[in-house]
């Protein structure tokens, strides 16, 4: 990589952001000298009533997609998912989404800046200029079927070591698991990849061989790749990322 592969982000939407669309590397790479961009959302807290726009809820085409942009329905079409605190979403490149108000969310995607925008609300800034669209791109790597909730490495929670570990995600860009440690939980880093940590709830302490780290709820934590174990003490939520 000419890069670190992976962003890990904390979005906290007070309004509703703009609706976009990422490539897939081989768009990206050919139009952007770059990857492309597959992420997955995870809510860590949601008003009541919250939602967010992923895919379409019925096939449409370019030609429909183009006048709704152009007319500002484009809402009208997308597939609105109510979500609540927990809720695992995943993005493929060339789906339709943004993230409405009221959701705090930790995003893990590919590390790169492929966003294609294509619809605002019509916001302006000070100035009174709106933000630039790329509606064409975005057409271009747009899937128009209908967005299918498929797993993506979802699996149901399974006890481990006394505690609770769920796979959020396995896709060829990166690997994502949450615990729920009630007291302490050992995580084994190897040669093939490094280990970010993202601290949901809790505090505690990480221990590695002389090193050792007190962490709190919104921490983030990089542990270099080698064969190591690594101690988690205390109560908490996080979620692991490997590549």
């Amino acid at each position: 990589f000419d890069r670190f592969p992976i962003l890990i982000k904390f979005i906290d939407a007070a309004k509703p952001l703009s609706v976009q669309i990422h490539p897939d590397d081989e768009y990206a790479f050919s139009n952007e000298k770059e990857f492309g961009k597959n992420e997955m959302w995870y809510v860590m807290d949601a008003e009541e009533g919250a939602y967010l726009y992923c895919g379409f809820k019925r096939p449409v085409t370019e030609q429909e997609v183009r006048e709704r942009l152009a007319n500002n329905t484009i809402t009208e079409v997308l597939n609105k998912v109510s979500v609540k605190k927990g809720d695992v979403i995943f993005i493929p490149a060339g789906t339709i989404h943004a993230i409405g108000a009221g959701i705090l969310i930790c995003e893990i995607q590919q590390n790169s800046n492929s966003t294609y925008r294509v619809y605002d609300y019509d916001r302006v800034d000070k100035e009174g200029h709106k933000r630039p669209l790329h509606v064409d791109k975005a057409l271009d790597v747009m899937c128009f079927e209908p967005y299918e909730q498929r797993a993506f490495g979802l699996l149901e929670p399974q006890e481990k070591d006394g505690n609770v570990v769920q796979q959020l995600s396995l896709c060829k860009y990166f690997q994502c698991e949450k615990y729920q440690i009630q007291e302490q939980q050992t995580l084994y880093v190897d040669e093939s990849s490094f280990v970010s940590l993202v601290i949901l709830d809790g505090n505690g302490i990480i221990t590695s061989g002389e090193e050792k780290i007190s962490f709190h709820a919104g921490d983030s934590i990089f542990i270099a790749a080698g064969r190591k174990a690594v101690h988690v003490e205390g109560t908490c939520e996080l979620i692991t990322t490997r590549i």
